[in-house]
C-alpha cells in the first residue's frame, strides 16, 4: 500500500505504518500545514516531529509557488499524482533537492500527501562505494609498505649507531644522531600506519556518548582556553557494539582535527566544537541498509574544508595544515570502518560536519 492509501484518513494512529518508510512524508491539510511527518521526514529535515507539525510547508521549501499549486490542484480533485522537483529549505546546510511524489487525498481536511526522495541519494550511495574501494586499496598500499620499510629503517638505524661509536670528531657524530634521529622519526610514522592493524578487535556493548565525553575530556585538557565543546546528546541511543578503544581514537583524531582547524577562532576565544548523537532509520553502510545506525556528529564553526582537498581528505599522508602527519583523518576512517561503520563529512565555511555512522 503507497503511503496516498495509508494515509487517506489523517489520524496519528492509523498512519503510524508510514514510520516504516525509507521515503520521507508529509501529510498537509487544507490550510498547507503539516499535520504529519514520519520518522523518515524527522532525519531528512534534521528536526524533530514536534517541530514539523504545523509548519506552514512553504516555510520548508524554496519553491513556493509549485507548492501552492500542488495544494489548489489536489484541494479541486485535479491532481491525482504527480512528481515535482523541489527544494529543501535547510538553515544549517546547503539546500537539498528533492524528487517529491504529490499524491490527492480526496480529504477536504488533509487534501496533499507528499513522499519525497533525495536527488542525490543513488550518487551519494555510489560515492561511498568507491571510497570503500579506495580505502581498502590504501589500507592493503600502505600496509605492504610499512612492512618493506621497517626492516632497511632498522638496518640503517643501527649501522648508523656502530659508525658513531666508531667516529673520533665529535662535529662527524653529529651527522650519526641525525640519520638515528630521522629513522626513529620514520620508525614511529610505520607503527602509526600499521597501528589499526596490529591489534585485535575487542568487541563490546558502548554507550557513545561515554566515548564523547572522553574526548571532550581530552580536547578540554589540550585547548583550555578560547574554546566551548558543546553537546547534543540523544539520550535515547542504544549501545553499539564495537573496540572501545578504536572507537575513542577514532572520533578524537577527528575533533582534534577540527580544533586545529579552529586555530584562529581559538585565539579569537569563539571556537565551537559540537558532538551530536542521533539514530539514522535505513542507513547504508558499506553496501548494506540498515534499520537503525547510530549517527555521531562532530560539527564545528572553522573555514571548511578547502576545495582541493575534499576529494583527498581520507587520504594517507594528505595534509591541508603545516606541520601536520595527514594521518588523523586516515586512521580514523579505518579504525570506524573496522567497526562496520562508515564516516563522511559536509563542509562550508564557518561550519564542518563529519559524520560517523554505526550500525544498531
Amino acid at each position: 500500500m503507497n503511503a496516498a492509501a495509508i494515509a487517506a484518513v489523517f489520524d496519528p494512529e492509523r498512519v503510524a505504518g508510514l514510520d516504516l518508510l525509507a521515503t520521507a512524508v508529509l501529510v498537509i491539510d487544507w490550510r498547507g500545514a503539516v499535520v504529519f511527518a514520519n520518522q523518515a521526514a524527522e532525519q531528512l529535515f534534521e528536526a524533530s516531529r514536534k517541530h514539523l507539525m504545523g509548519q506552514p510547508v512553504e516555510r520548508l521549501f524554496a519553491d513556493d509557488g509549485a507548492l501552492l499549486q500542488l495544494l489548489q490542484d489536489a484541494q479541486s480533485d485535479a491532481l491525482g499524482l504527480r512528481r515535482q522537483w523541489l527544494t529543501l529549505r535547510r538553515p544549517l546546510h546547503e539546500p537539498l533537492a528533492v524528487q517529491a511524489t504529490a499524491s490527492a487525498l480526496y480529504s477536504r481536511e488533509t487534501p496533499l500527501v507528499l513522499e519525497l526522495v533525495e536527488v542525490d541519494s543513488q550518487r551519494k550511495v555510489e560515492r561511498d562505494e568507491r571510497a570503500l574501494d579506495l580505502s581498502e586499496a590504501n589500507r592493503t598500499l600502505l600496509r605492504n609498505l610499512a612492512h618493506e620499510v621497517k626492516n632497511p629503517l632498522g638496518g640503517i638505524r643501527g649501522a648508523a649507531q656502530l659508525l658513531e661509536r666508531e667516529l673520533d670528531i665529535e662535529a662527524l657524530r653529529e651527522y650519526t644522531r641525525v640519520i638515528v634521529a630521522e629513522a626513529d622519526r620514520l620508525q614511529a610514522l610505520v607503527d602509526r600506519l600499521l597501528a589499526p592493524h596490529r591489534a585485535p578487535l575487542v568487541v563490546e556493548e558502548i554507550n557513545i556518548h561515554e566515548v564523547c565525553e572522553r574526548v571532550r575530556a581530552v580536547l578540554l585538557a589540550e585547548f583550555p582556553q578560547g574554546l566551548t565543546i558543546e553537546r547534543d546528546y540523544d539520550a535515547s541511543a542504544p549501545d553499539v557494539r564495537g573496540d572501545r578503544e578504536q572507537l575513542i581514537q577514532a572520533v578524537l583524531n577527528v575533533a582534534r582535527n577540527a580544533a586545529q582547524a579552529l586555530e584562529a577562532r581559538i585565539a579569537a576565544g569563539d571556537a565551537r566544537i559540537e558532538l551530536r548523537t542521533r539514530v539514522a532509520r535505513r542507513a547504508t553502510i558499506a553496501r548494506r541498509v540498515h534499520r537503525l545506525a547510530l549517527a555521531l556528529h562532530v560539527i564545528d564553526n572553522g573555514p571548511g574544508i578547502p576545495d582541493a582537498l575534499r576529494e583527498r581528505v581520507f587520504y594517507p599522508l594528505v595534509s591541508g595544515r603545516d606541520g601536520g602527519s595527514g594521518l588523523g583523518l586516515s586512521l580514523a576512517q579505518s579504525y570506524v570502518q573496522s567497526n562496520h561503520g562508515t564516516i563522511d563529512f559536509e563542509s562550508r565555511p564557518g561550519r564542518t560536519d563529519f559524520r560517523i555512522l554505526l550500525p544498531l
